[in-house]
């Protein structure tokens, strides 16, 4: 540290000065600097450029244990203290979680049925179980409501929709483009909350004419559908803008962006073992 110093402010004082006042001698600083860095130091800059490109590849969005498990996916062999290490020094953090708002109207008369999940999360086939639910994103034109529908064995969204009215049609729209996307040959539990979207005669239909068996969470229990709100908790995180999207339309590219072409190929799941949920679907494919 002594000789880099000096190696720093040389420009601007003499080096035997800079010796004198350091306590070092002049041929010690000459040795040093006919060596070059240790092997410890360059290593720790190429790791740290690894880290730089890991952490932009992600938006911005990983922290210390994706970007470790980023690393090690790429054959660097690296350890997570050393990953923190070197975040700390580069000045790398993930995006922090926000504020949410509440989209669940439970307070009608229309038809629910009983929690059939269970919080049964652990789901090993694809196009088994489904789970669905609503947000809102705010735009500088007002709320943007977004649909999705998770496939609980791979936590990928099969199917989303975004409107600037929370009513049945988001909802049946993002179950829609599900159904077009998987086309499930064998019968699918769909879990939502209690939402009069959800309980709809609209959405019962639909579901009723695909052969999709509904459940629900128990009224006022986000944690029955945990997967979609921690789905929903990530992309607040790591998607909106310190500022509101300015428009709708620009809401839902940016939504459907985040969605089609990171979340589902690219983005690490720590349920999947930090795999993205395609790779994860591929996995199980080649498995079959």
């Amino acid at each position: 540290m002594t000789f880099g110093f000096i190696a720093a402010e040389k420009a601007e004082y003499p080096v035997t000065v800079l010796c004198q006042c350091l306590g070092v001698t002049r041929s010690g600083y000459y040795a040093w600097a006919r060596r070059g860095p240790a092997a410890r130091t360059v290593a720790d800059a190429q790791l740290t450029r690894q880290l730089c490109v890991a952490h932009a590849d992600s938006r911005g969005t990983y922290g210390r244990p994706r970007l470790y498990r980023a690393l090690r996916a790429r054959g660097i062999a690296v350890s997570a203290k050393r990953v923190a290490r070197l975040m700390r020094a580069a000045g790398l953090v993930a995006r922090g979680r926000r504020r949410f708002r509440v989209t669940t109207d439970s307070t009608h008369h229309r038809p629910v049925v009983p929690n059939r999940l269970a919080r049964g999360f652990a789901v090993p086939t694809l196009n088994t179980v489904w789970a669905g639910d609503l947000t809102a994103c705010w735009t500088a034109a007002g709320w943007s409501y977004l649909a999705v529908i998770l496939d609980l064995a791979s936590r990928r969204v099969v199917g989303w929709a975004v409107a600037r009215t929370l009513t049945t049609a988001v909802v049946t729209a993002a179950l829609r483009m599900a159904l077009t996307r998987r086309r499930p040959r064998a019968p699918v539990l769909h879990h939502s909350d209690r939402g009069t979207q959800y309980a709809s005669r609209a959405y019962r239909r639909l579901l009723a004419a695909h052969g999709l068996t509904a459940s629900m969470s128990r009224k006022g229990n986000c944690w029955d559908n945990a997967p979609v709100e921690s789905f929903f908790s990530s992309l607040k995180a790591e998607l909106l803008p310190p500022r509101p999207w300015p428009d709708h339309a620009t809401a839902r590219h940016a939504i459907g962006d985040y969605i089609e072409t990171f979340y589902n190929p690219r983005r690490l799941h720590s349920t999947l073992g930090y795999r993205s949920p395609v790779d994860f679907e591929t996995s199980l494919k080649t498995a079959v």
